[in-house]
C-alpha cells in the first residue's frame, strides 16, 4: 500500500467540508483537514489574482487516486480545481496501517 496526501484548494470552508464529507464518506480518503482562509496569489485568464481560498489535505492510498480526484472534479465550483497527490514516504506505521483500513470498502 502506498498512502497520499491530497492536496486541494476550495472556494470556502463549506465547500471543503461537503468534499471532505462525502470523500470520507465513501471511503475514498480515511481523514480530511480543512485548513480555512488561506491566501492564494496566482495567475488566472491572465490576470494575476488574489483571493481567500481553504484547503483541504486528504489522506488516502495509491490505488484510490483516480477516483478521488474525479470525485472532487465533479464536486468542485472551480473550472480547474487543484488537486495534487504527494506520496507519503514513510511515517507511523500504524497511523499508515489506519488509512488502509479505512478505505479498505471504498466505493460502498
Amino acid at each position: 500500500m502506498s498512502a497520499f496526501f491530497v492536496y486541494v484548494t476550495a472556494s470556502d470552508k463549506d465547500e471543503a467540508l461537503k468534499i471532505g464529507r462525502a470523500l470520507v464518506e465513501s471511503r475514498f480518503a480515511a481523514c480530511a483537514n480543512v485548513h480555512e482562509k488561506v491566501t492564494s496569489v496566482y495567475r488566472w485568464e491572465g490576470q494575476l489574482h488574489e483571493d481567500t481560498e481553504t484547503v483541504l489535505i486528504v489522506k488516502t492510498r495509491s490505488e484510490l487516486l483516480d477516483p478521488l480526484i474525479a470525485k472532487v472534479t465533479a464536486m468542485h465550483s472551480y473550472d480547474c480545481p487543484c488537486i495534487v497527490a504527494l506520496p507519503i514516504h514513510s511515517g507511523n506505521p500504524a497511523f499508515l496501517e489506519w488509512i488502509e483500513t479505512e478505505t479498505r470498502e471504498a466505493g460502498s
